[in-house]
């Protein structure tokens, strides 16, 4: 829904459309909408009299900015873009924040003169988790990966830093999450019965002395899926400020959020050919994981 609007409502800022939406000023066949609702042939989208500002120049990117999103550039042709997302950097602009990665990939692109018109996010990972992100570079390929991740033929896999022993036992947690929002604005996911069905399989990687590595594999795709089920398993993830109830142990100090997206893999369209990337470990959760060692 968001992307719809954003697509359509130039010039409108990202604020006020995601205001609209929540609201309920927007309307999918006479309902209410989520900003992350999809939308499908056919559907009768109301939207309220808004007025449509001249669309704003892009803000060009700091040269730092650009430097790490080009070095961050796993894979590329005609129709994708892998990118092992940088720590700390958001997917897009909003919220206060006036760019983020896809609208610094579209200058970088354009100042290049190799397109950047279409440039679009396949999906989403969170602003302080690393790893693969891929961007569809046509309308084609962002339509048949939608298909794959609704399909769930995508397969995901991320490495997390766990705090304390986790369980031989835990191979999966099967806990409906629910979004909720609290004070100032800022939004938790927390287990709930009435929340949407979230799959999770995990697997024990490294263990540490008061830590382990595991491998996550998720098989719904629910905001900070990951981390709340890590919490639910009562093993949250190293330097998760908003799922760890109290500081802990030798890693207080951790700034980090020790959650890296490590594997992406889907069908590319119109062919058998599996696609398959991996991205590596940033390094400064490599180099803490170095010190575990």
């Amino acid at each position: 829904m968001d992307n719809f609007l954003l697509g359509r409502l130039k010039g409108v800022p990202k604020s006020r459309i995601y205001r609209l939406i929540r609201k309920g000023e927007v309307r999918v066949n006479k309902k209410r909408v989520k900003p992350e609702s999809r939308l499908h042939a056919g559907d009768n989208v109301r939207v309220p009299p808004i007025r449509v500002a001249d669309a704003a120049p892009p803000v060009r990117p700091g040269s730092s900015l650009v430097k790490l999103i080009k070095d961050s550039i796993i894979f590329e042709d005609a129709e994708l873009i892998v990118i092992n997302k940088p720590q700390g950097i958001a997917v897009h602009g909003g919220s206060g924040l006036k760019t983020g990665l896809i609208e610094s990939m579209r200058w970088i692109l354009q100042e290049a003169g190799q397109g950047g018109e279409f440039l679009e996010l396949a999906h989403r990972i969170d602003r302080e988790t690393t790893g693969c992100l891929v961007i569809a570079k046509t309308p084609r390929m962002l339509k048949h990966l939608h298909n794959e991740l609704k399909a769930k033929r995508v397969t995901k896999s991320y490495h997390a830093l766990v705090h304390g022993r986790w369980p031989d036992d835990v191979v999966q947690v099967n806990a409906p999450l629910r979004k909720n929002e609290v004070k100032a604005g800022e939004k938790v996911v927390v287990v709930d019965p009435e929340g949407k069905p979230s799959v999770t399989n995990f697997r024990i990687l490294k263990r540490f002395s008061n830590a382990t590595l595991i491998e996550a594999s998720p098989l719904t795709g629910r905001t900070h899926q990951i981390r709340v089920h890590c919490q639910y398993a009562g093993h949250p993830i190293v330097g998760d400020q908003k799922y760890t109830s109290t500081t802990r142990d030798q890693f207080s100090d951790t700034k980090i959020l020790c959650l890296h997206a490590a594997m992406i893999s889907f069908n590319r369209p119109e062919s058998d050919q599996r696609f398959s990337t991996n991205a590596p470990v940033n390094p400064m959760m490599l180099q803490l994981l170095d010190s575990l060692r």
